[in-house]
């Protein structure tokens, strides 16, 4: 099975070299497709350099959303499955294996992804979301799609600014779409180097919580209590949260409701 891998890139000249040479020696067949979103940096030359060394790695310049840039690398694709990884990410050895064998048992895989950097921003967990016995929160840097799967939910909603991946598992799984998570298919994604950056992140993931709810009605239900409970609570946990329920507030007021019947 060719698998095409998805990357959206801005302004990643000091991880993307990093992540090609782990792509590239990944398990046959597979393309590398890069889409990069008007970088200020080396992101493109250093891409083009790799695309004129592999002959499976190809590079387009497209803007917009994160969605709406993986929704147009996954036009470009050929392959009967997408993965898709973020400009920030390692990829294990044996990643691409690991993801043939999960397709083999279901329609989606969701891979380990393990945080690197920041001690302190490492240890934070994710508030799992629930759906028909799903986690729908396994990241979009660590997941692959059958892509008639993708095709027939038509992709990301290129409307969120964040928690497109929550969006498009919630749709997949609504279609009856089997999810399933192997722990050996490992990415590594650094987390934000300062607190801006991570400030920023826990505000536009608290954003795009709350477009989930405007597209698809009220969601608490599915979320687990006892599971949030259980996470590690530590002065950055309690920091995150605070900065996504500002993100959240402020969608709330200021966002565009979304007909939850649109993709």
């Amino acid at each position: 099975m060719l698998i095409s891998i998805i990357i959206t890139v801005r302004n990643e000249e000091q991880n993307l070299p990093n992540l090609m040479d782990s792509l590239v020696a990944q398990e046959q067949p597979i393309e590398i497709i890069i889409v990069d979103s008007a970088s200020e940096d080396r992101t493109v030359p250093i891409a083009r350099n790799y695309a004129k060394r592999y002959p499976f790695v190809r590079i387009f310049e497209h803007g917009g959303t994160r969605g709406e840039s993986r929704n147009f690398g996954s036009e470009k694709a050929k392959g009967e499955a997408l993965a898709f990884i973020d400009g920030d990410c390692i990829a294990q050895h044996g990643w691409i294996a690991e993801m043939r064998k999960g397709l083999a048992e279901g329609d989606i895989v969701a891979g380990k992804t393990i945080n690197i950097g920041n001690q302190a921003f490492e240890d934070l967990d994710r508030v799992e979301l629930y759906y028909k016995g799903f986690d729908l929160t396994f990241p979009s840097c660590n997941l692959v799609y059958k892509k008639k799967v993708f095709d027939e939910i038509e992709g990301f909603d290129s409307w969120f600014m964040t928690a497109e991946d929550i969006d498009l598992n919630y749709r997949a799984v609504d279609k009856g779409a089997n999810l399933i998570y192997n722990e050996n298919a490992i990415v590594y994604h650094r987390t934000r180097s300062n607190l801006f950056g991570f400030f920023k992140q826990a505000f536009w993931n608290g954003f795009g919580r709350k477009q989930l709810t405007l597209k698809h009605g009220p969601l608490w239900t599915n979320y687990r209590p006892i599971e949030m409970i259980k996470h590690h609570i530590t002065f950055w946990y309690l920091a995150r949260l605070c900065i996504a329920l500002l993100g959240y507030f402020t969608c709330k007021f200021l966002g565009s409701r979304k007909d939850k019947n649109t993709k």
